[in-house]
């Protein structure tokens, strides 16, 4: 970064802008296995103008740009870059209107999920996308994130209509509209969802809400296998139960679940999480279909979560399962798979997956969005420890060629980053000329996020 465009952000942005090597290593990287890499400053603005006003010059000048939003991501989709500038959305972060009317609403960037459904709380809707952390939604369309609903209520690219971006020579486009459907011209919405950061950054999302159900209930049931746990959820998908989420635990995850987040009556064994959405006569239904198959493949009486309280912290200890490994080893890392198959094929994929993990002598806490065949194999590492990351990554890449010879894909919500790269070649390494050639017409610099994904060059 030279010195003019320096002085000019600075004139801009005051105090927003900072070079100080402590800001710089806050936004290095997310929760990722990477080391960080400072970039030569932090830029933090508040509408899409000052984006703009930063791109442009940032284009003008072919300074590479990394837009920030929470840091939870997993594939090093953040990691900075040392010739550039990171911009930080935290400040974007209004509920710019609510039409309950119509189901939807629009949102800045850095609005995250815990905190637009504390404020629709008095509403009756919901915002029904829920990954494992408090994400922001901004960071969600840019990975195409999901998580455990996704079963029923879809992913990030199921219920956003239309998107604010600001294009990398500071251009603002509005996409898609708020009507359920549209026929006008390219889909660019989604051509921008699940971009990461390297077409523009997206600053506003409008959003599709759901109702808020008459009955929730949630259960677990214990198996004596993973296998009997994973095949009950897949017999469960095609029967046509209309269930919210089905997540699966191993028992490795049981374990350091238990402890972590202090549950109780609960056993650590493979494990389904079951929810179900809608009228209590509905639900009851269900209930009982559900309770059949889980019989039929030995797994125990339902424990059903009394009142709310209870539901919460069940819930909470998966979305606190990333953080509950992580904690097993003093500044230890993370790696966590993204594989997603077919229905009838997550069964013998998951087997495999347990089966390498011993062979290889790792510690393989595992869990799954089994409704929508996506599953995590999280393993813990210490950076210091010579040999385990390779042996994860030996892992990785069994279950990479497993998961393409099953028919799924490297990755179903994590997004590529760095970490997939060279698996997205695998998969669509006949559409990798076209996405180049796309990220060259609209980002002609290459100073959007350059580096993940794909190389450019």
């Amino acid at each position: 970064m030279n010195d003019l465009v320096q002085a000019e952000l600075k004139k801009i942005f005051n105090g927003r802008f900072s070079t100080s090597e402590s800001t710089r290593a806050n936004y290095a990287r997310g929760e990722d296995t990477y080391d960080p890499v400072l970039s030569k400053a932090v830029v933090f603005p508040e509408t899409n103008e000052e984006v703009s006003k930063i791109l442009s010059l940032c284009n003008d000048h072919k300074i590479p740009v990394v837009p920030f939003g929470t840091g939870t991501s997993l594939e090093g989709n953040v990691v900075g870059n040392d010739k550039g500038i990171t911009i930080s959305l935290e400040k974007m972060n209004k509920i710019l209107s609510v039409n309950t009317a119509d189901f939807d609403c629009r949102v800045q960037a850095c609005v995250t999920k815990e905190q637009l459904n504390e404020y629709l709380r008095e509403d009756g809707v919901f915002f029904p996308i829920d990954p494992g952390a408090n994400a922001a939604i901004g960071g969600m369309a840019s990975t195409s994130a999901s998580g455990t609903m996704a079963v029923k209520y879809g992913t990030m690219k199921t219920v956003i209509t239309g998107l604010t971006v600001v294009l990398p020579n500071g251009d603002i486009i509005q996409t898609g509209s708020r009507t359920k459907k549209t026929s006008a011209g390219y889909n660019l919405t989604n051509l921008f969802i699940g971009s990461e950061g390297t077409l523009g950054i997206i600053t506003e999302i409008q959003l599709r809400l759901s109702p808020i159900p008459e009955s929730i209930m949630s259960a677990v049931c214990h198996f004596s296998s993973l296998e009997a746990a994973v095949l009950t959820a897949q017999q469960v998908i095609q029967y046509g139960v209309p269930i919210a989420r089905i997540e699966m635990l191993n028992k490795e995850q049981m374990e350091i679940s238990i402890n972590y987040s202090k549950l109780k009556n609960v056993e650590a064994v493979p494990t389904l999480f079951f929810e179900f959405h809608g009228s209590e006569t509905s639900n009851q239904e269900n209930i009982k279909i559900v309770e059949e198959i889980s019989k039929d493949n030995n797994g125990s009486s339902f424990k059903w979560a009394k009142d709310l309280e209870e539901r919460n912290k069940l819930w909470k200890a998966r979305w606190d399962v990333y953080y509950s490994v992580k904690a097993l080893i003093n500044n230890g890392r993370v790696y966590s798979t993204d594989v997603c198959l077919p229905i009838s094929n997550i069964t013998e994929c998951v087997n495999y997956a347990e089966e390498q993990t011993k062979k290889l002598g790792l510690r393989a806490p595992m869990v799954g969005h089994l409704g929508d065949g996506n599953f995590h194999v999280i393993l813990p590492y210490d950076p210091k420890e010579v040999g385990t990351y390779d042996k994860i990554r030996d892992f990785s890449d069994l279950l990479i060629k497993k998961t393409l010879e099953l028919n799924g894909t490297i990755t179903g919500e994590h997004g590529v980053g760095l970490h997939k790269k060279s698996y997205l070649i695998q998969e669509h390494g006949d559409c990798i000329p076209l996405m180049k050639t796309i990220k060259k017409s609209i980002d002609q610099n290459n100073i959007m996020n350059p580096g993940k994904i794909f190389d450019l060059n």
